[in-house]
Formats: structure tokens, sequence, C-alpha cells
């Protein structure tokens, strides 16, 4: 069972088990409520122009379905706080089904952030200190993030970042295989019935040809 303060069990609280005990532990126990999980944390992107911003982003655990919070230079709680509402709207159209929430202990995730997914039946759990691989899925998605697009652009501003953050978002719905899908997208793209000899293929292009997306006509 999933525990608010201590999600790796008693032998995490009590630091008897090896590191590598605690983490498989975990691991296990996040895949078999993987279609329960939402996980969410911040990364930060520097600019241009010296400065940087904070993402938030949402992962559904078990889908690998990715949820833009929002793109902010100073993030406070009440902006945390809104973007939280916003995914509970989600949850409340049933477009999201999750029952608990992964979260390290950033001081931006303030009570608020936490009251707005408690208010909808999510329970919080509050990763512990200095334990990454704890939001592991979230943490892949931000090297993915970084590998394949932000590390070969130059950023300027926030509206370009959330434009780049949607587009890449898209493809990794869509066009993006995952290993741990089976090589599957998270949103299954239309089955395009054709003969395979006379099928023509065709290359999309997105964020200036940083990304190519092969398709088969019909």
């Amino acid at each position: 069972m999933l525990s608010r303060e201590h999600p790796q069990g008693d032998a995490f609280a009590s630091g008897a088990a090896s590191a590598s005990a605690v983490t498989r532990t975990w691991e296990e126990s996040v895949r078999q409520h993987a279609t329960h999980l939402l996980a969410t944390d911040f990364f930060t992107v520097d600019t241009a122009r010296l400065g940087g911003h904070y993402v938030l982003f949402f992962i559904e655990v078990g889908s690998r379905r990715v949820h833009l919070g929002g793109v902010s230079a100073h993030p406070t709680g009440r902006w945390v706080a809104q973007h939280a509402r916003n995914l509970a709207w989600k949850l409340q159209d049933g477009v999201i089904s999750a029952t608990h929430l992964l979260h390290d202990r950033d001081s931006k995730f303030c009570d608020a952030f936490d009251a707005v997914f408690a208010a909808e039946g999510v329970k919080v759990i509050r990763l512990p200190f200095r334990v990454p691989t704890a939001n592991s899925y979230a943490e892949r998605w931000v090297g993915t993030v970084r590998r394949e697009i932000l590390d070969h652009l130059m950023i300027f501003g926030p509206r370009q970042l959330e434009r780049v953050l949607w587009k890449f978002i898209d493809h990794y719905h869509t066009a993006r295989p995952h290993q741990g899908l089976g090589q599957r997208t998270p949103i299954r793209a239309a089955e395009v019935r054709s003969e395979p000899e006379k099928a023509r293929v065709f290359r999309i292009d997105r964020v200036g040809g940083l990304i190519h997306e092969y398709v088969r006509a019909a």
C-alpha cells in the first residue's frame, strides 16, 4: 500500500534496507499501481536572455500521457494552485483517472496545491528528500524532452518555450513509440489501411526539423 510520508515502506523509514532493495520495492509498487498514479514535477529552462523559467508538468504513470501545467519565471503558490485546479477539471470530466499524486518536497508544492487534489479524492504522496528515483517517470520525461528538443534550441522567452513544449508533447503522445508500452504511443493514432507495396510514406518535420515523423498514406 502506498504511504504518504514513506512510500518505500517501513524498510525505507527505518533505514534498515539497502538502497537497492528500497528502490526495487518502490518501483514494484509504482508499477503495480501505475494505472492510478499521477506524478508531477518542475524543471528549469535557461533562456538566451540569461533568465530561467520553471516548467510545471504532470504525467500519467500508466499511460505516459503528459499534461503541461505552465511556464513561469516566478511560480507563486497562487500560480501553482491555479494550475492544480486546471488539472482538477480533467479529473472531474474523467479525462484523467488517478487515486494518488506523487511529488517531491519542493516548497513550490504548497498546501493549497495539495488541497486541490485532496478535494478530488486524490491522495498526495510527498516523496522523500534526495531520492530522485522515487519520481522516476517524471524524471525520465524531463531527460527525454531535454535530449530530444531543448538541448538543441535557443529559448528566448516563455511563449516560445510553451509552443515548443506543446509541439513536443503532441509528438510524444502520437508518434513516439515507448518501450514501456510495448512500442505503442500513449495516444493510439488511427490505423491506416493500404497496400504495403503501393503506400507512400510521408515525412512530417516539426520544431524546425528537429523532430521527424513518418506516416503512411491511405
